[in-house]
């Protein structure tokens, strides 16, 4: 098979007709008859699947990967590339805020550049000024801790060739930040400039944000590790050059000691960092235990497919 489509539903029911015609028509103008839409149902609350099952019911190249529960956006699209058949694979999501049409100049890009992957990249980020500002901290940050290069401003959308798909679903791991996995899989990636519609709500509120850089960052860095020890190494330093500094005022000067607020100040202060360490240890931990239970990362209620040509 030449070509799958790969999407994943979630809230999706308004956008699916459209999006099914437009898919399907991009995929006939590249590769005729033979491909596939894999559309994947992140246990959607609304009636996306009954949307899809319909569809497919006249659509031989539709397959439907329904998934037991809501497993996540980056879990869903793991899942549908598992289940991809094609030789190139063109991951999007299916809110119509990128367009299927895109298909094709992204082909003519991975066949210009001999490239692997041509992902898509937004010339500018959605949201104001606060918005773009902290985007570029978050980036500049995460790929100083993280030791890799993630490409700013990026969408999913992004056409991919069977040898860099079986690499990238050979990671296991339970908690995944797919847009890290993305890059250090490796192979040639070319970006294209693209202009995404704002279309949909944005289901990441700002505690999701929070959550997904912690496990982006316990995911892919231990400089939160080795910073811990760089830190209670400078305080120690520090405290010693203080006690005897202390020490020189009482024999020689005869000084007092500073009383109760520096104690004070002391006190919270170690009792802060001592506390916000744990923390850090303990997120740590929690990947550890997540990743060694094992546990299968999505769960598949049912695949439907009209005709598969292959598994």
């Amino acid at each position: 098979m030449k070509l799958s489509i790969v999407a994943t539903l979630y809230q999706s029911c308004q956008y699916l007709p459209e999006f099914h015609r437009r898919a399907s028509a991009a995929a006939k103008q590249l590769v005729g008859d033979d491909y596939e839409i894999v559309l994947v149902n992140d246990g959607s609350p609304d009636n996306s699947l009954e949307v899809v099952m319909q569809l497919a019911d006249s659509d031989d190249h539709l397959v439907v990967v329904d998934l037991s529960r809501n497993f996540g956006h980056h879990k869903a699209m793991m899942a549908g590339l598992e289940h991809a058949a094609g030789d190139l694979i063109f991951l999007i999501d299916s809110d119509l805020e990128e367009e299927p049409e895109w298909l094709q100049g992204f082909f003519a890009t991975m066949t210009d550049e001999a490239a692997d992957v041509v992902y898509g990249r937004q010339q500018q980020r959605k949201g104001g000024r606060f918005e773009r500002w902290s985007g570029a901290i978050y980036y500049s940050v995460f790929n100083w801790m993280a030791n890799i290069d993630h490409p700013r401003n990026i969408v999913t959308a992004r056409l991919m060739t069977r040898r860099y798909v079986d690499a990238l679903v050979q990671y296991r791991e339970r908690e995944m930040v797919i847009s890290c996995l993305w890059v250090i899989t490796g192979f040639k990636q070319v970006d294209l400039a693209v202009s995404k519609h704002a279309s949909s709500k944005t289901t990441y509120s700002l505690a999701k944000k929070i959550q997904h850089t912690i496990n982006a960052i316990t995911s892919f860095s231990e400089v939160p590790l080795a910073m811990i020890f760089y830190v209670g190494f400078v305080i120690f330093m520090v405290a010693i050059i203080y006690t005897v500094t202390l020490i020189f005022n009482r024999l020689f000067f005869s000084r007092p000691l500073d009383g109760w607020t520096s104690v004070m100040v002391s006190v919270w202060m170690l009792g802060g960092m001592v506390i916000s360490f744990i923390g850090v240890i303990g997120a740590y931990l929690s990947k550890i235990f997540i990743e060694t239970k094992q546990r299968p990362y999505v769960i598949v209620r049912g695949i439907y497919a009209k005709s598969r040509h292959h598994h």
